[in-house]
């Protein structure tokens, strides 16, 4: 008999290197950029003190910053041997790690050196930084960051960084986060200097027309807040409120535009609370 010939198998072939490297950075780098970037990774002492150091990236600063706070929070006793380090980054260049550690400092209302560095953050230069150090200030019984509080309620003029002609970029309701560009102040025919927004929020109002002239100072632009800043703001004068900051609150508690109910739901609790207290 004949034998059937053997059936002949084609060799199967290997995927190209590069096709496998490819494929193992789609995976990988999302993997790392979420592991640098997630504050809820558990940080080890050593993580923790080098990041704390690391002003070349203020994000690991931060995220360690807010490991920080959790522990506070949790009650961790040992956690108290980075309290200077947090104090000295209340004095940081970098404004977002300014705000995020007078939100720590916040955390532990019996900590005596963390009231003193929170009272001082009241003079920053940055809306955010004294934002949060007044919204901290609370939690110590402390009202001295009250007009901050109310100015969280009102619309916020953004200056001119330089003088020249000013050219917008935003439009009215195009919300902003701090840091947004919101337009430049061209000189002549250079691109021309920047106009950002320190706060979170939307725009509300140019002040100043396309192609006009501004000088160093000028008010620009009005920013409405954002919510979160709002409900904050609220919470707070439901503690520490007065008469004089009626009239703010109850604009909220009739209805802002682009606010939810439960913004008008929490002015309204904030207005009884201060009628009832200045009743007293």
């Amino acid at each position: 008999m004949n034998e059937a010939p053997e059936t002949q198998v084609a060799p199967r072939k290997k995927p190209p290197f590069l096709l496998i490297l490819i494929t193992l950075l789609f995976v990988l780098v999302p993997f790392l950029f979420w592991r640098g970037t997630w504050f809820g990774r558990p940080l080890s002492e050593d993580e923790t003190g080098r990041y704390l150091v690391d002003t070349e990236h203020p994000r690991k600063t931060q995220h360690a910053l807010v490991q920080i706070a959790q522990r506070i929070e949790a009650g961790d006793p040992s956690v108290k041997r980075w309290y200077p380090q947090v104090q000295t980054l209340a004095k940081s260049q970098h404004v977002e790690i300014r705000s995020t550690a007078a939100w720590v400092m916040g955390q532990d209302n019996q900590a005596a050196e963390f009231h003193a560095a929170l009272l001082e953050q009241l003079n920053d230069p940055e809306p955010l930084v004294r934002q949060n150090a007044a919204l901290a200030l609370v939690r110590f019984g402390d009202a001295t960051g009250r007009a901050e509080i109310r100015r969280m309620l009102q619309p916020f003029a953004v200056g001119a960084p330089a003088a020249g002609t000013l050219a917008p970029r935003l439009r009215p309701d195009d919300p902003v986060n701090p840091g947004s560009l919101l337009g430049r102040i061209r000189q002549g025919d250079e691109q021309g200097t920047e106009v950002r927004s320190p706060l979170p929020g939307r725009v509300q109002q140019w002040l100043k027309r396309e192609g006009e002239q501004v000088e160093t100072g000028d008010a620009v632009v009005l920013l409405a807040p954002d919510e979160a800043q709002v409900w904050e703001a609220l919470r707070a004068l439901y503690l520490i409120g007065k008469a004089d900051d009626l009239e703010d609150v109850e604009l909220y508690a009739r209805g802002a535009e682009g606010m939810p109910e439960r913004i008008q739901e929490q002015a309204r609790f904030t207005a009884e609370a201060i009628r009832q207290r200045t009743a007293k």
